[in-house]
């Protein structure tokens, strides 16, 4: 039987309908917490509330508006009596070069990584400053090798990634600890949308090995949940993300002409399929057609 070592506690979780999200709401709720489970899908999310049980419930919301976000949280305080832990794990991409990308699809990679972490951060902030608790960005690999053909992937997790480490020592003194999780194509909604997508493929494809390689989802979720029960600064999943981390001089010093050789035909594969560019995966369609963001 897992430990309830955060029993009596509160966790939100952002972008939790499915995937990474859903995943990691449902490992802490086995270690006892309450789960604020948000996102764009209210029947998924009501799904995986029920799943991680607890009196665990569902919050729709856009993470890139700002007034829903501050009322999901404050709701999420009244409902739950206090927050301990934010997840932001939000997030949305595309693929192409610059010169051919989406603009739309590409500026909103950015806006809902970057914009809609800082958001949410603004409006979690003070209940975790209340209860002295913990906040878990979820960057990406792409912060440390950025891709060519996801260049706006790359720079919204590079975002998130600074963004956690300046809020970091903003809030440290108020009790509150910060940690950035890293992954690399770990086996999830998003990823298996890039894999229907020829130009993304064939990018992914080129790739040198061991960053080519797609990584089951389950310890990725295990660490990150890890890093919530130890209020880790960074979580690496897989463990040799950490020689990227310390060597990361290097390798944008390599990456231009590596990442050269995949971007030319990833480029040619987008001329020959123009309308896959766009926001991939199950998570990037809910985002298209985003509505109204009720409370589910």
């Amino acid at each position: 039987m897992v430990e309830q070592v955060l029993a009596g506690r509160v966790a939100l979780v952002t972008g939790a309908a499915r995937g990474m999200g859903a995943g990691v709401a449902r490992g802490l709720a086995a270690h006892g917490a309450r789960v604020a489970l948000v996102g764009l899908e209210p029947e998924q999310l009501a799904e995986q509330a029920q799943r991680c049980g607890n009196g665990s419930r569902a919050w729709t919301a856009d993470v890139t508006d700002q007034a829903r976000m501050t009322e999901v949280a404050n709701e999420v305080r009244e409902q739950f009596g206090r927050i301990d832990v934010l997840v932001a794990n939000a997030g949305v991409a595309t693929g192409g070069t610059l010169r051919i990308a989406d603009p739309a699809a590409y500026d909103r990679v950015i806006e809902v990584n970057l914009l809609g972490s800082v958001r949410t951060a603004r409006a979690v902030l003070p209940h975790l400053i209340e209860s002295r608790g913990y906040y878990l960005q979820i960057a990406s690999a792409a912060a440390l090798l950025p891709t060519a053909v996801m260049a706006s992937y790359a720079a919204s997790k590079s975002g998130v990634e600074a963004f956690a480490h300046a809020v970091s020592g903003e809030v440290l003194h108020l009790g509150v600890d910060v940690g950035i999780g890293y992954l690399i194509w770990t086996d999830s909604d998003m990823t298996s949308g890039i894999g229907e997508h020829p130009a993304l493929k064939a990018a992914h494809d080129a790739m040198p090995w061991p960053v080519n390689r797609v990584y089951p989802a389950q310890p990725a979720i295990d660490a990150l949940v890890d890093g919530v029960l130890r209020r880790k600064g960074h979580v690496m999943a897989p463990k040799w993300l950490w020689f990227t981390y310390w060597n990361r001089a290097a390798s944008a010093l390599l990456a231009p002409r590596i990442a050269n050789r995949f971007a030319r035909r990833a480029e040619a594969e987008y001329r020959r399929h123009p309308e896959q560019i766009g926001l991939v995966g199950a998570g990037g369609a809910a985002d298209a057609n985003r509505g109204a963001s009720d409370d589910a």
